[in-house]
């Protein structure tokens, strides 16, 4: 092996050790910084089409900003006043609640939680639900001292909490300095592979504009579907358990689950039939066949093209070795190393091993 590439290599291999020992000690910084650069590759495609357009970058960029914050700040607002709407609709069921809760709660559990009378689960849920609707001070603080516990001085809790308030700031820097950082990559590529670089690059970018764009827009169709299907069935809570299982239909299948337990049994403790739950459960399995075979195929198209199965035991083994970020990333990470599994499969084809000649 000639000198230089022994160098090379044993530069690669040290800044890679040095760069995995900062990561594991400084994982909540990377994390701000990676949800940074996700939500700047998300934006950016509308920030190059303003400039597309001849609007200054910067000036794009706050265009950009200001319509995103007032689109979350109008949901934010809708999602708050329909749930209170909600909730102050299912205060007046509680006594059925209470009820229903009271006959299927065995004696041990009534018991251990202090509430032997339906008179007594009614008062319980009742606070749940002021506290929900108040945003009461005392529901916080079980959020805090699990923060407090989470970080291991004071110092580090307040450094943890100022990082996620600037990540709009990365963001700014970053969308900035979107066009100077592929530059900034591309200078480290030599000139004979670049050409091979860019077009894999490409492709990894429709991949993973295809999943990240697509997904986030079947998670808004499947969050209104679901709430449209829940209200006209009568469940209580129908928007904040559609919206629920729209928003964590980002990790593949987790929202259907969710919204399907959650809907049944508000179904079940409410109506007292089984015929209510079981029309929850066709109309997420309307909806999930609806996704498969029109929305997804529709909204994120043939890019992604992970088989389901492929896409479970990705999101089994991303959750077993990485948890819950694990499985928001298994689908994206399987699909990009599609694109390089699929390269390698044509190159093994062209080799004289494959083809058996000499």
């Amino acid at each position: 092996m000639h000198k230089n590439t022994k160098i090379l290599l044993t530069v690669a291999l040290l800044l890679a050790s040095l760069s995995a020992v900062v990561l594991y000690n400084s994982s909540t910084v990377f994390l701000q910084l990676f949800i940074a650069f996700a939500l700047a590759y998300i934006l950016n495609p509308a920030v190059e089409f303003l400039e597309k357009k001849r609007v200054n970058r910067i000036i794009s960029i706050l265009i950009v900003f200001s319509t995103a914050l007032i689109a979350c700040a109008g949901f934010t607002i809708f999602l708050a006043v329909s749930i209170s709407g909600e909730l102050s609709s299912m205060q007046l069921n509680l006594p059925g609640y209470a009820q229903r809760l009271y006959e299927v709660t065995p004696d041990t559990v009534k018991s251990y939680l202090k509430i032997e009378t339906p008179e007594k689960i009614t008062g319980r849920l009742n606070e749940l639900l002021q506290q929900a609707r108040g945003m009461s001070p005392d529901l916080l603080k079980p959020v805090l001292a699990f923060l407090q516990k989470a970080f291991s001085s004071t110092i580090s809790l307040i450094l943890t909490l100022l990082g996620y308030f600037i990540i709009p700031v990365y963001l700014f820097y970053l969308l900035a300095d979107w066009p100077r950082l592929r530059r900034f990559v591309d200078s480290f590529i030599p000139d004979r592979f670049l050409g091979s670089y860019r077009e894999k690059l490409g492709e990894v970018d429709t991949v993973l504009s295809g999943f990240i764009r697509g997904q986030l827009s079947v998670c808004a169709i499947l969050a209104v579907l679901y709430s449209i299907g829940l209200y006209f069935i009568g469940i209580d809570l129908a928007i904040a358990i559609g919206t629920l299982a729209g928003i964590t239909f980002i990790i593949p299948y987790v929202g259907t689950i969710i919204g399907i337990v959650l809907s049944m049994s508000m179904a079940f403790l409410k109506f007292h039939d089984i015929l209510h739950p079981l029309l929850c459960l066709g109309w997420f399995s309307l909806v999930q066949v609806l996704e498969g075979m029109a929305i997804t195929p529709k909204v994120v198209g043939d890019n992604v093209g992970l088989h389901p199965l492929v896409a479970i035991v990705a999101l089994l083994i991303g959750g077993q070795i990485f948890g819950l970020m694990g499985m928001l990333l298994a689908v994206p990470v399987t699909a990009v190393l599609q694109v390089f599994l699929r390269s390698l499969a044509g190159w093994y084809r062209t080799t004289e091993f494959y083809r058996g000649t000499p």
